[in-house]
């Protein structure tokens, strides 16, 4: 039962690591988007995708940092650092390469899986999950009115 409850809060440091570093990783590229833009060109990415890829770091990882709309920012960025590895940063190799974004993509995947866990804004001020998975594939027990698990 202990055990059940505190991996609800699993996700929590995930959460926060992970948010904090796209943040960090976002806010640059939109406040010098033509820099940004310059880079992109440099690696063979769209400028285009500069204020996008800027924005969606920024504000996905004030949502994965949040606990709101976990599952929908996970996926994008998941999405965003498959990419990234792909596109730019795999011809580095591992080390000084794409390590990090893996780890990203990692914790993404993970957050795609258990979703926002205890200390969310969607499980603490929302009261439900905002994308949550389905009952049938649920592993929580829940107690019966007459005090037996379900």
């Amino acid at each position: 039962m202990l055990q059940s409850r505190l991996i609800e809060f699993a996700p929590f440091p995930l959460r926060i690591i992970a948010g904090i570093g796209f943040m960090i990783h976002g806010l640059p590229k939109i406040l010098d988007i033509g820099k940004t833009q310059g880079s992109f060109t440099n690696m063979g990415v769209p400028p285009d995708l500069a204020i996008l890829i800027g924005l969606l770091e920024f504000i996905g990882g004030l949502a994965i940092l949040l606990g709101f709309l976990t599952r929908i920012a996970a996926g994008l960025l998941a999405i965003e650092m498959i990419g990234s590895i792909l596109l730019v940063k795999i011809s580095k190799g591992f080390i000084g390469g794409f390590e990090l974004d893996l780890l990203y993509l990692a914790i993404m995947i993970s957050l795609l899986i258990t979703g926002p866990g205890f200390l969310s804004i969607e499980r603490n001020f929302l009261k439900r999950e905002m994308f949550p998975k389905s009952p049938k594939y649920s592993t929580t027990t829940t107690k019966k009115e007459d005090g037996s698990l379900k």
